[in-house]
């Protein structure tokens, strides 16, 4: 039984090596149902990782994962299950090139969830007339748009009916006119009560959506807070040194 203050997704203590390097150190974080919780920070902070490790495409060397309270297995179908829980949209789509659109979007929802294909087929074009792509739905990849593209990648993830979703710098590939019909759609989620943990540079976006801002730094969290209160009110030197930076 799950309690009802039960985070949708739970760090503890979560340590993560690469090689020598210390990437990820001692992190706690918790994600409540419906919370947009937006992470920013340097490049090379840890950010991505962490995004990573949640659903172990990244694994780690100490601490703990949970999803509802339920820890990630390190693998076999018990892990293959809870992560078609946890949606994700990489920075670069991650759309199969040989795939139509509407081929990408049926493939798991039919292998996976065991849908019959004409029921994942209709699911799918609800889901990218939602995010404004229908009319690409028999066209392959290299076909689209990268705005295109993105959108239709967060509409395969919803195809999977994720309790929450992870965005690893969905924009950063994207042209600059190409970023806002993105956020647009990561913005109607937010209202619908998806919860979502986001690895992004927008900082305008942050702002505007996020429920909590947390700024890492060299693997650890440094600071955690409000939008309002961390964009005109951080607490630590490095937070106000970050900002600073971007106003440059």
């Amino acid at each position: 039984m799950i309690q009802k203050d039960t985070p949708i997704i739970e760090l503890k203590n979560v340590n993560k090596f690469f090689g020598n390097l210390h990437v990820l150190k001692d992190i706690s974080l918790q994600v409540h149902k419906g919370e947009v919780v937006v992470i920013i920070g340097p490049s090379g902070s840890g950010k991505s990782t962490l995004c990573r490790t949640i659903n172990r495409l990244e694994t780690i060397n100490s601490g703990e994962i949970l999803i509802e309270g339920v820890q990630i297995p390190e693998e076999g179908k018990e892990l293959a299950a809870l992560r078609s829980q946890i949606g994700m949209v990489f920075q670069s789509f991650n759309l199969f090139a040989h795939m139509s659109i509407l081929d990408n979007m049926t493939l798991a929802p039919v292998d996976v969830l065991k849908m019959k294909r004409k029921d994942a087929r209709a699911e799918a074009m609800r889901l990218l007339e939602r995010v404004g792509v229908a009319d690409q739905a028999n066209k392959v990849p290299s076909q689209l748009s990268g705005g295109q593209q993105q959108r239709a990648a967060i509409a395969r993830a919803l195809a999977m009916h994720p309790k929450a979703m992870l965005f690893d710098e969905p924009t950063s590939a994207l042209d600059p006119e190409m970023i806002g019909e993105v956020l647009n759609v990561m913005t109607e989620l937010a209202a619908e009560g998806m919860t979502m943990l986001i690895v992004t540079h927008e900082m305008n976006f942050a702002r505007r959506v996020a429920n909590r801002v947390i700024l890492m730094d060299g693997g650890c969290i440094v600071e955690e807070s409000e939008p309002d209160t961390f964009f005109s009110d951080p607490q630590t030197d490095r937070a106000k040194l970050f900002l600073n930076s971007l106003n440059k």
